[in-house]
């Protein structure tokens, strides 16, 4: 045919510099588009072959071969797939297929949104002009008697057309990079790109230096495969060595043995693993496998916990794998990676659209091929169908925590630790997952077992004896000492106190007093269970959450008259408000069962969560009680000697020091004491030894 020219059929002047800026983010996703063409290219030949219209050379080798000349700052990409003929060269090439070319500049000329911008049209093969001052195009159609075209364009502001020489079918695109773009001709950059977005396409990808000379390998003759290119064949003769024997004799041993051997052109290496493990039914797949693959995918070399093989065909395709990894970390610093696929081409690390927030603290791989793109293929486009696509994950994850718990407990309760943020963050954060797992959330207790809420409560209610009626009937009674927690609110909406612990040693002195009067306690140290017990209170209004340090409950003190204590509190109380110089502190005494409790301070559970609100919100310089929250309370045991001393010894020489000294080990007991808290109770230690050395 004739030299053909033209200008693209839209105002190529005005698009492309919006195609240059907008059409991707990351300038070298181009090579994901190109490559992507190439592999829809062989799909569709095969899909041809399939159907009986055309056949393919039993010999063919589908692959596409990227090709890079850092000298000429060029680089090129072949397949063998379909091709084109003239007919398609125009429709497709020279028509970029979308309407209203110059509403759609009107629109969007001072928009930086492109993935609004271009969300509806086919661009992916113009992105090769974000790098390339010249772009060129050889190709060759699979039909019978089809002429080869080369096409080529200069900025992509016109074309010259004309007959090609390519030999065979298939598409070979050669980017002429710009000035801006050289680092594309570099052969490790662009396998690094190609590792990035290609790594599990269907079809094999080759890297290679364009015009490099021909590297060779020795194989042994027996190991020749079909294609092959046998360079030469020889014989390597058998290896001897002198040995001596057990007679100490030396002899002639052969070490090595004659092989036929044949010097053949290297094999090239796929960049790309065509049947990447979650394209395979999860039967077939071992536990090596599974880490194997985890460890090459994320480059973690710690074992995951376990994993969820996705796959399901209908109501929409979709396959994958999701990894627990071990987190050992506090739940602000956790970043998981989901990686997105479409049809075995990478889109994007952590799509919000169709993996739930929760479930992004997980590691894995999900292939949607029915999920609708924009042409980017970086962002979805507004559907419905998404949500569908979001909701079976989350259903598949809850059914598989809760499959584990019903069927394997015990690896359950030990993987807990690690997974207990994920599930706490996707009850926050999802409310059907919420639902799902309610019943399989599990709390360590004091003595390190693990317990449900439900079995907690259980445990916790008081003992039953029999108690007769009037008329001689015996029936069970509740024994109810226990269970009162000196709350009169809780008593009226007859909630169950769940106690529970924020730092182990910190509250070290409470715990061993719920464990003398074995009263049972959760912990709950990470810094999402703050959040996540209101969310139970809220889900649940039979229960009330309550640190042990809020509250003594009457478990821990002997049964009084309250006047018995009045001389004591009021005596007490003046002391220590005039030795600490506090005078809102609220102070009371009590008789504890333990007499070596001395003190200890109390802040209710409304207070201390106010206070947490506050310094999440950089509110902790307020004053609590601004909101109807009142403070700490210190209490007092009268059955310890240190207290008895100071209300005996009220005006005595050594009262204020012991005050000081009962104040701040009450206080140790709650929180960490300021440096210049801690600074004094070391000199006052001090001072009071010297004092018992003299």
């Amino acid at each position: 045919m004739a030299v053909e020219q033209g200008s693209l059929s839209i105002n190529s002047e005005n698009i492309f510099p919006i195609i240059k800026k907008w059409l991707y983010s990351d300038h070298d996703i181009f090579v994901r588009e190109l490559v992507s063409n190439g592999c829809d290219a062989i799909t569709k030949l095969k899909k041809l072959e399939l159907m009986g219209e055309t056949s393919i050379p039993e010999n063919h080798k589908f692959k596409i071969l990227v090709e890079v000349n850092a000298e000429e700052k060029k680089l090129s990409f072949t397949d063998n797939g379909i091709g084109m003929d003239l007919a398609e060269v125009k429709e497709y090439i020279n028509q970029i297929a979308f309407s209203g070319a110059a509403d759609f500049l009107e629109k969007y000329k001072d928009k930086a949104n492109e993935d609004q911008i271009i969300g509806h049209f086919g661009l992916g093969f113009y992105s090769a002009f974000m790098v390339a001052n010249k772009v060129t195009i050889d190709t060759l159609s699979y039909k019978e008697g089809a002429t080869p075209v080369h096409w080529e364009s200069e900025d992509g502001t016109g074309f010259t057309m004309e007959d090609g020489d390519k030999e065979g079918f298939g598409t070979k695109i050669t980017l002429y990079l710009n000035e801006d773009s050289y680092e594309f001709s570099n052969e490790y950059r662009i396998k690094e790109i190609l590792e990035k977005y290609c790594s599990f396409m269907p079809v094999e990808i080759f890297l290679s230096k364009e015009n490099a000379e021909q590297e060779y390998q020795t194989i042994d003759k027996e190991d020749i495969k079909e294609d092959d290119v046998v360079v030469e064949e020889f014989v390597e003769e058998a290896k001897t060595e002198e040995q001596e024997n057990e007679n100490g004799e030396k002899e002639t041993v052969e070490i090595s043995p004659r092989k036929e051997k044949a010097k053949i052109n290297k094999r090239p290496v796929s960049l790309s693993d065509t049947t990447p493990l979650w394209t395979k039914h999860p039967n077939e797949c071992t536990e090596e496998e599974y880490k194997t693959f985890y460890r090459n995918v994320f480059h973690d070399y710690k074992e995951p916990l376990f994993w969820i093989h996705l796959n399901m065909d209908y109501p929409f395709n979709l396959k994958g794998i999701l990894y627990f990894p071990k987190l050992n970390t506090e739940y602000d610093r956790i970043e998981g990676t989901i990686k997105l696929y479409n049809n075995q081409v990478f889109i994007a690390d952590n799509i919000k659209e169709v993996i739930p927030e929760f479930l992004l603290l997980l590691k894995g791989v999900i292939d949607c091929p029915d999920l609708p793109l924009n042409v980017s293929r970086s962002a979805l486009q507004n559907d419905g169908f998404v949500k569908k696509i979001s909701d079976y994950i989350t259903k598949k994850v809850a059914d598989k925590l809760s499959g584990m718990y019903k069927v394997d407990r015990e690896n359950y309760e030990k993987y807990w630790d690690d997974i207990n943020p994920f599930i706490k963050f996707g009850c926050l954060k999802d409310e059907k997952f919420s639902e799902k797992m309610k019943d399989y959330i599990i709390f360590k207790n004091l003595d390190k077992k693990y317990v449900t809420l439900t079995e907690y409560v259980e445990a916790s209610k008081p003992e039953t004896q029999k108690a007769t009626t009037e008329d001689g009937q015996e029936v069970e009674a509740e024994v109810v000492e226990n269970a009162d927690t000196g709350n009169e609110d809780a008593k009226e909406e007859k909630k169950d106190v769940v106690y529970y612990v924020t730092d182990e040693q910190q509250q070290s002195q409470y715990i061993n007093m719920f464990k003398e009067e074995n009263i049972d306690a959760l912990i709950l140290t990470h810094n999402i269970d703050q959040p996540f017990i209101t969310h139970l209170e809220q889900s649940n209004d039979k229960v009330r959450f309550q640190r042990i340090d809020a509250d003594l409950t009457e478990t821990f003190k002997e049964e009084l008259d309250e006047e018995a204590l009045k001389e004591e509190t009021k005596t007490l109380s003046e002391v220590f408000k005039k030795a600490l110089g506090k005078e809102n502190l609220v102070v009371k005494v009590e008789k504890l069962k333990n007499e070596n409790v001395s003190s200890v301070i109390t802040l209710s559970e409304e207070s201390r969560r106010m206070q947490d609100m506050m310094k999440m919100y950089a509110m902790d310089g307020m004053d609590p009680n601004m909101f109807g929250m009142g403070g700490e309370t210190l209490v007092l045991n009268a059955n310890n000697a240190l207290v008895k001393y100071v209300f005996e010894h009220k005006d005595g020489q050594h009262t204020e020091i012991l005050c000081k000294q009962l104040y701040d080990l009450a206080a140790i007991s709650q929180r960490p004491l300021s440096a210049a808290a801690m600074t004094e109770f070391i000199a006052r230690s001090n001072e009071i030894m010297m004092l018992l050395a003299k």
